[in-house]
């Protein structure tokens, strides 16, 4: 059984809805988790036939809020959007990529196939330095408050089997299965290597 609290990385596309709701599920429950965007910006819904809103990786929540909400706030308060970066305000100071990030973990956990493809893609692609496995787990997640805390408690009953059983690799399969059982889905998984 590890030592300390499970290491655990959670990725979706831009690091504001589906990952900070885990990486807020997580933290509550005691597990060291970072939590990631895997695309080339943060991109937040514009209005009815328009484009999404960007932001670069370094913006903070607080100042993607004031100018959503200089823009047009009942629109934003109006779809959730302003409730979300208030709530990641009180995670982390704003988004972080992936691909920027050295740090190795326990267990990588991604909320869509787009996502999964891009850490998988960005990990083969690193120098591999420890030759340290680490399980690459897609939980599909749509991208909604609701299903964001439905996957987030599934994330999180997977962290606690995977702490409990303390050797991450052997237990996997196991755990992914139960958990297809459980919740009718199939979890798309690999082992990739720091």
């Amino acid at each position: 059984m590890p030592s300390s609290p499970l290491r655990v990385a959670v990725v979706c596309m831009s690091n504001v809805n589906r990952s900070m709701e885990a990486h807020r599920v997580l933290r509550k429950n005691g597990f060291h988790v970072r939590s990631f965007g895997a695309g080339s910006h943060v991109r937040l819904p514009g209005g009815p036939r328009q484009p999404p809103v960007l932001y670069d990786f370094s913006t903070p929540c607080k100042k993607m809020h004031g100018d959503l909400s200089s823009k047009d706030q009942k629109r934003y308060q109006r779809n959730g959007v302003l409730r979300i970066l208030r709530r990641n305000e009180r995670i982390k100071p704003g988004p972080e990529r992936f691909q920027e990030c050295p740090d190795p973990f326990d267990v990588i956990f991604t909320c869509g196939q787009r996502a999964y493809n891009r850490v998988v893609a960005d990990l083969c692609a690193r120098d591999q330095e420890t030759w340290q496995p680490v399980p690459v787990v897609n939980v599909d997640i749509d991208d909604t408050l609701e299903a964001a805390s439905l996957g987030a408690s599934i994330i999180c009953e997977l962290c606690q089997g995977l702490q409990q059983a303390g050797d991450t690799q052997s237990r996997l399969a196991e755990l992914l299965q139960a958990a297809e059982e459980k919740t009718g889905r199939s979890f798309l998984h690999t082992v990739c290597f720091y």
